[in-house]
């Protein structure tokens, strides 16, 4: 695919105006050697261990696009603590020739806020004469407030009812929240975004997700970042060889503990 056609082609680290690479983020290994990442397809995944810097990488990149860094969409402004890193002021996006209609940056992590802020803007009074309070914003997400749901059916409820297609979609490991099976249901509800003219970045540790056909992976590991197969992933060959042999896993992690 010509990645013109794409919302964002690519991430640069406009390297000159770093004020200094022994301070966080820039002094993470794969962000000090960071120069460019580029898009080719409507699916990229980030994938790499625990601290390797995927979600501060993808954090930056939303914020550089113009999201909350705690998540929601580009008109969600609240601040429930400020833990985001410096890492988007530095960051130039190379945009593509079509502007999105929709767009959401969804973090697992700070997901809860989001919901909290959805409330507190549903149930603002109206002010006299003030004209009449719009829609509900839940309506958007199902019409159900997200804390009445559980986390799982929060998370899938934004994917199914909020995002509405040729949009710009950042997902921080969603599969936080969901069981295998929905995470199914998440390649489902991805395929029908993409066919629409979506485009998804993603930071994941799903085998699950990363199946999606012909989506590029990125993994992130030690000073660099590579394209890699699913297969060369750690979390696919981990988690097939556990499945494989779960009782010669189990004997091998836990000793005699994990006879049986």
């Amino acid at each position: 695919m010509d990645n013109a056609m794409l919302y964002i082609r690519h991430a640069e680290l406009t390297r000159e105006r770093v004020p200094s690479f022994q301070a966080y983020p820039f002094d993470l290994p794969v962000i000090r050697s960071f120069n460019r990442l580029a898009f080719q397809k409507r699916v990229t995944f980030l994938a790499g261990e625990n601290g390797t810097g995927k979600s501060t990488l993808l954090e930056g990149i939303a914020a550089a696009w113009g999201f909350n860094p705690e998540g929601g969409t580009l008109n969600f402004s609240f601040n429930t603590r400020s833990s985001h890193s410096s890492l988007h002021k530095y960051l130039r996006l190379a945009k593509g020739v079509r502007r999105p209609r929709d767009g959401f940056f969804l973090r697992a992590e700070s997901y809860y806020n989001v919901a909290s802020y959805i409330d507190q803007l549903d149930e603002e009074p109206v002010e006299p004469g003030e004209p009449v309070k719009s829609p509900l914003i839940k309506n958007s997400y199902g019409g159900k407030s997200l804390h009445e749901q559980s986390h799982g059916e929060s998370f899938f409820s934004a994917f199914v009812h909020r995002f509405g297609g040729q949009g710009l979609y950042i997902l921080d490991e969603p599969e936080a929240a969901l069981s295998p099976l929905r995470q199914m249901s998440l390649l489902v509800r991805m395929h029908e975004l993409a066919e629409q003219q979506s485009q998804f970045i993603i930071a994941t540790h799903s085998p699950i997700l990363m199946s999606y056909p012909g989506a590029d992976i990125y993994l992130l590991e030690g000073e660099g970042i590579r394209p890699v197969t699913l297969e060369e992933t750690e979390h696919y060959t981990v988690t097939k060889a556990f499945m494989n042999d779960r009782a010669g896993m189990l004997r091998e992690l836990l000793g005699d503990g994990g006879k049986g």
